[in-house]
Order: C-alpha cells, then sequence, then structure tokens
C-alpha cells in the first residue's frame, strides 16, 4: 500500500472543555505531586482550554482590618510563601525537577482546574478522558515533509562517499567492489571501533584477517575488496522478540554470516554516541559498521570466483541486522550543533538509511504496548523494582507528557530528547504508530513488514514462513525447519523479575486508557484489528 494510501486523519472531535485532575492511582499508595522542569519552546497552547485559578485575595476584603493588622496579615503571607519556595526547592533533589538535561531549561507549571482541589490525595492532576481526546486530537497531523536528498547528503558527506549510489547486479545483497589501496599484509581491522567492545566481533576479525588478500579481486593492475551492507534491517520494537525472530532468521542457509546483532550504528554510534547519558566519546566512521558485513562478503566474493563452475548459490547470500533503536530513537538530532532550536528533527534515521539503500527491506516486530513498558522495566538492572513503584513511575511519565502535549505537537513530545531522559520509563517507545508513519514517508509500504509478537508466539512457523517470504528466500528443507521451530526463545524475562508478578490492575487499566488512540490509529492504517490489542 502506498504512503497515498495511509489514512493520517481521525474523527475524533477536539474536546478541551474538561479539568486536568483525576487518575485512578493503586490502592493505599500514596503520591507526591509532579513538578515538571522543561522549556518546550516553540509552542501552541490548546485553545478554548477551560483552566481556572483560584481567585486572588481582594484588597477591599481588608477594609475592615486596623493598619496594623493589615502590615501583620501581609508579612505572614510573605513568611509563608518563602517557607513554601524553600520546602519546594529542596524537595527529593534526585526527583524530577533536577533532572540533568544537555540544555538550560526553565521550568512549566502545569495549570490545574480549582475542581482537583476536591479531589482526594490519592488522586493525580491528569483527566484521562481529556488527554486520551487530546491525543486522539492531534493524531490528525499532516505526514512530515522529506528533506531533500542533497541536504541529506550534506550533513554526512563521508558516508556517502563510502557507500556508492549503484550496487552489483546480479547478487542479491547491496554489494560493490572498492578499492584496496593499502599495502598488502595491513591489518585492516586494527582500528575498527567495533572490536573494542565486542568479543565475538573480535574473534571474526581474527579469522578475516589470514585470508583477506585471497579475497580481493584484481583487475586492470588494481586491487578490489567486494563491500556489502545488510539486506534487512530489523528496525524494532525493544522488548518485542526481535532477538528472538533475528536468530531463528539466521538458521536459514540463505540467511548467513551476521557477526553481530545490534550495532546501534545508525542511531548512536555514527554520531560519537554509545550511551547518551556518557555524553560524546568516538564517532564510528562508515568503514568501521561495513566491517561487520565483511564475512558475508568474502563469502559472496567466493562465490563470484567460482561461478565458472556452476555454484551460483553464495550470490543469493544476504545478510542484516536487528538494533531495537532504529525505528525510533532520533535522540542524537538534539546533540547535534544548530538543531537545539528546533522543535522536531529535520533529519530521521530512515532518510539515511533510505538515501544510501532505498531497496532495503524493512521488519518491524511490535507487541501490546503495555506489555512492552512493563517488560522494558524490568529488563533494566535497578534497585527496589516493584509492581507498585512501575505504577509511580508509570504515572510520572504520563504527567510529563501531558504538560508537553498541551504545549507543543504531538510528533515533537515523543522525539524530544529532554522529555525521553526525564521519562521514568520509556512510554514514548510504545507510541507505534508515530514511529511508523515516518518510516513510510520514505520507504514504501510493500519494503516493510509489521508483525505481532503475540501472532509469533501463538504460530511460530507461519510467522516466520511470513518473514522468509518477505525476503524472498528459498524454502526450508524438514531438517531446518524443525531446528527452527525447536530453538529455545531468547531474551526471555529473568526469575529475580518473574518473581516481582504482574503490573497493578490500576496501572494496566491506565495504560490501556492512554495507548488506545495509538493503537486505534495504528489497526486503521494496518488494516488490522489485532493491533487494538484489547484483547491482550
Amino acid at each position: 500500500m502506498p504512503l497515498s494510501d495511509c489514512k493520517y486523519g481521525s474523527n475524533t472531535p477536539t474536546d478541551h472543555s474538561h479539568s486536568l485532575h483525576s487518575l485512578p492511582m493503586a490502592e493505599n499508595y500514596g503520591k507526591r505531586p509532579i513538578r515538571t522542569f522543561f522549556d518546550f519552546r516553540h509552542t501552541n497552547l490548546p485553545e478554548n482550554m477551560d483552566i481556572k485559578w483560584a481567585p486572588l485575595l481582594s484588597l477591599t476584603n481588608l477594609r475592615g482590618f486596623s493598619k496594623v493588622k493589615v502590615v501583620s496579615f501581609l508579612l505572614g503571607l510573605t513568611l509563608t510563601f518563602l517557607i513554601v519556595a524553600s520546602y519546594i526547592l529542596t524537595w527529593d533533589k534526585k526527583g524530577v525537577l533536577f533532572t540533568p538535561s544537555p540544555y538550560q531549561l526553565r521550568p512549566v507549571v502545569i495549570q490545574i482546574s480549582t475542581a482537583a482541589s476536591d479531589v482526594s490525595s490519592e488522586k493525580s492532576l491528569i483527566d484521562m478522558k481529556l488527554l486520551v481526546k487530546i491525543i486522539g486530537s492531534k493524531l490528525q497531523y499532516t505526514p512530515r515533509k522529506v528533506p531533500d536528498k542533497k541536504d541529506i547528503i550534506a550533513t554526512d558527506s563521508h558516508l556517502f562517499t563510502a557507500i556508492p549510489r549503484q550496487f552489483l547486479p546480479g547478487i542479491k545483497s547491496p554489494c560493490w567492489y572498492e578499492e584496496f589501496s593499502s599495502k598488502l599484509g595491513t591489518d585492516m581491522y586494527k582500528r575498527n571501533l567495533f572490536t573494542l567492545r565486542s568479543k565475538t566481533f573480535k574473534t571474526v576479525c581474527d579469522h578475516l584477517r589470514t585470508d583477506f588478500h585471497h579475497n580481493l579481486l584484481h583487475r586492470n593492475g588494481k586491487l578490489f575488496r567486494l563491500r556489502c551492507l545488510p539486506y534487512f534491517y530489523i528496525i524494532g520494537q525493544p522488548k518485542c522478540g526481535t532477538t528472538d525472530l533475528f536468530h531463528r532468521l539466521l538458521l536459514h542457509p540463505e540467511v548467513k554470516f551476521n557477526t553481530m546483532k545490534e550495532p546501534h550504528w545508525w542511531t548512536r554510534k555514527r554520531f560519537g554516541y554509545i550511551r547518551f547519558k556518557d555524553g560524546f566519546q568516538e564517532s564510528f566512521p562508515a568503514e568501521d559498521y561495513l566491517d561487520l558485513f565483511d564475512l558475508a562478503a568474502h563469502n559472496i566474493q567466493e562465490g563470484i570466483s567460482g561461478n565458472s563452475s556452476g555454484d551460483h548459490s553464495a550470490l543469493q547470500f544476504i545478510t542484516g541486522e536487528a538494533s531495537a533503536s532504529t525505528m525510533w530513537d532520533n535522540q542524537a538530532w538534539s546533540y547535534l550543533p544548530g538543531d537545539r532550536e528546533e522543535k522536531e528533527p529535520l533529519f530521521l534515521t530512515q532518510d539515511f538509511i533510505h538515501t544510501v539503500q532505498p531497496s532495503a527491506k524493512i521488519i518491524i516486530m511490535l507487541r501490546d504496548p503495555v506489555e512492552r513498558l512493563y517488560s522494558d522495566y524490568l529488563y533494566f538492572k535497578m534497585a527496589n523494582k516493584s509492581a507498585e513503584d512501575f505504577h509511580q513511575k508509570v504515572t510520572e511519565s504520563i504527567q510529563l507528557f501531558q504538560s508537553c502535549l498541551l504545549e507543543r505537537s504531538l510528533r515533537s513530545c515523543v522525539y524530544n530528547t529532554n522529555l525521553s531522559n526525564a521519562m521514568p520509563v520509556r512510554l514514548n517507545l510504545g507510541m507505534y504508530i508515530v514511529f511508523l508513519l515516518d518510516w513510510l514517508t520514505v520507504f514504501h509500504r510493500e519494503q516493510i513488514i509489521v508483525l505481532r509478537l503475540e501472532d509469533y508466539a501463538a504460530n511460530l512457523k507461519g510467522t516466520i514462513k511470513k518473514v522468509f517470504d518477505f525476503l524472498t528466500v528459498g524454502p526450508l528443507s524438514e531438517q531446518v525447519e524443525a531446528a527452527l521451530t525447536k530453538r529455545p526463545m531468547s531474551n526471555t524475562r529473568r526469575a529475580a523479575d518473574r518473581n516481582l508478578g504482574p503490573m497493578l490492575p490500576a496501572t494496566r487499566n491506565l495504560l490501556r486508557e492512554f495507548h488506545q488512540p495509538f493503537n486505534h490509529k495504528l489497526a486503521t492504517v494496518m488494516e488490522n484489528k489485532g493491533f487494538f490489542w484489547s484483547n491482550s
């Protein structure tokens, strides 16, 4: 289905007539109010939002008091204000108010209706019905304008010099010949930054060195090495079964020679970031990324050299990568010079992948966003994990997202780095439709396959066959098919995390209501009611 067939509109009317006041909380689990500390610039508050402030004390009410009493009253009021301000500024310095950010931020107040004073202490500052309506209305945005190719190339001229615009005919993988100008015997992998962080790839490099010169092509007195890109990309999402899918795909005899599942090169390492919280470290050049696929290139080159024998099977070899950050992670844009004043990223990861490889195959695995978020929370090692702690973090994250959404566009909030870093749980990763629509602005619908983890778990054999058909690889032998289906699941939940039990019912209900408009839009675009996840 071409992009033009995807309906971005929504029939959900915009209604801002309610007040932001209530959210069901876990029973007997008290919470402190959330104070945000963001500067959401370039903003527009929703019109007609009914925000009522408590009336100020009128001076006419003071006429019955003597001057001494008036002065005493004002001094008392001033002292009270100073005490409250001092308490707020020293309250929980590890909380959201003091979250570090790459920018200087100024506080934004979440305005609350006077009706909130009637709500008990167990209620938060969110009216979920109103928030869902706001999300639904803001999902009506028009598709992003894809930047011109020349502007994309200008951002990273070296990348587009290292990779040509055309690939070799007759080879299924996107490959090309690069002139080898170094001396024979030179260690081509000595400076590769991936070898410093991957023992597996370092071992592969030791093997590649031994016969590197045997896989060079001699032509017209020059030497050339075969270079290849991945044929397919599993782009997301985290905790949706991408690791298990990737390893099962490698059991197919035509899907071979992967040396690393998640290089995270397109989203992070090429910008010099491994973990954004650690700051800039060192940019991984394009050549280091291409080295990850040299094992496949060497095997394909052997097939090219042996064509006279009639063995063409190596020409059908394909390889891929499965960085679960590729679909959603565009945080690097906000760290780059010149982009800090922008509300949304000017360039997305898919712009670069499509520019170098317009025929790439894209695989997306999704999961009920409610379950995905809890699994994501349990995955990261931290102290004092519990269902109650998860509930609190979910509540805080929704409140932070709400405060952004009142002033900015939906896409701006989804891609906002400050907000993402401040949210205690990665709530934005479950807003699948926002990311998918952006991928559909550059890749054709037939180049993207979107799977549900629930279908994958219920019908592994059928789902895997669907992926193999999408990759246009040959049928499996009975032996390989049996090995594929019997393979144990990868990256399952740790025993200690399983012992924590399920999330609280109040948390599940809260998240299900929050994600409802996103899921509805996704199901509409995909023409598949399964993406409602209503029965999960």
